[in-house]
């Protein structure tokens, strides 16, 4: 069974349940996968913040616990869709915590799904990431994606700040208006997408769950979109049930 731990981005839960029954070979109700969401905004600190200031409570701890609390309800393996969380000081606690405590629950890593699927896809690719600036500062993808042999290049300081705000911006930002996404918020996207076409991107990851919400298109200016969340959940699909899986 499939456990999902949502919360962390309460929305992002429901978009990967969506996509897995969109990823599910299935004719009828009873042919799709059962999924445990366990969405519990309450209990887990904000990501970002402990990332500015590690004195802060690590949210790694309440999201251990939440896989441990799916293991138990029957969840073989588990996801955590929100890029934050994948971020080197509080997924290698969650992880840790899982193995100190002999859990047998598989916790797959969205980012690294999405290295190995680019690298198994995509001849000499030069990807471009489009992500929030916490995220980037992390180094989170240049650190997976170099593990990988991918050469990643990002946006200038510029086109980085017109993305934080396209996502965050309290009047037009993805998370103020997500349905339907301001025109504003998806020009500046595309825009971003344009820049980093003629600095020689071949590939686009969406990395950030909100840009998924705002880019349903499949290519942008001739650059396939490679949406993490997606990439995850037939991940999730192909370690439970592969024969259920959709071929692409």
């Amino acid at each position: 069974m499939i456990g999902i731990v949502g919360g962390a981005r309460p929305l992002a839960g429901l978009e990967l349940i969506k996509k897995i029954m969109e990823e599910t070979i299935a004719s009828t109700d009873q042919d799709h996968l059962p999924v445990l969401l366990s969405s519990q905004p309450h209990r887990i600190a904000d990501r970002t913040q402990y990332l500015l200031d590690n004195t802060l409570t690590n949210p790694a701890y309440a999201m251990a616990d939440i896989i441990s609390e799916l293991e138990k309800s029957g969840a073989t393996v588990a996801a955590i869709p929100c890029h934050t969380a994948h971020a080197v000081p509080i997924f290698d606690i969650i992880r840790y915590e899982l193995q100190n405590k002999e859990h047998k629950i598989r916790l797959l890593h969205m980012v690294e799904e999405t290295s190995d699927y680019i690298a198994t896809h995509f001849t000499s690719p030069v990807v471009g990431i489009l992500t929030t600036t916490g995220i980037r500062n992390t180094g989170l993808y240049n650190h997976v994606f170099a593990a990988k042999g991918l050469k990643v290049i990002q946006p200038a300081e510029e086109w980085q700040e017109k993305i934080q705000a396209a996502i965050h911006d309290e009047q037009y930002g993805i998370k103020a208006s997500s349905s339907p996404v301001t025109n504003r918020a998806k020009e500046e996207l595309v825009g971003a997408i344009h820049e980093l076409k003629k600095e020689g991107a071949t590939v686009i990851v969406l990395g950030c769950t909100e840009l998924s919400w705002a880019l349903r298109e499949k290519e942008i200016s001739g650059l396939p979109l490679v949406d993490p969340n997606r990439i995850l959940a037939r991940a999730l699909i192909r370690t439970v049930a592969p024969e259920k899986l959709k071929t692409k």
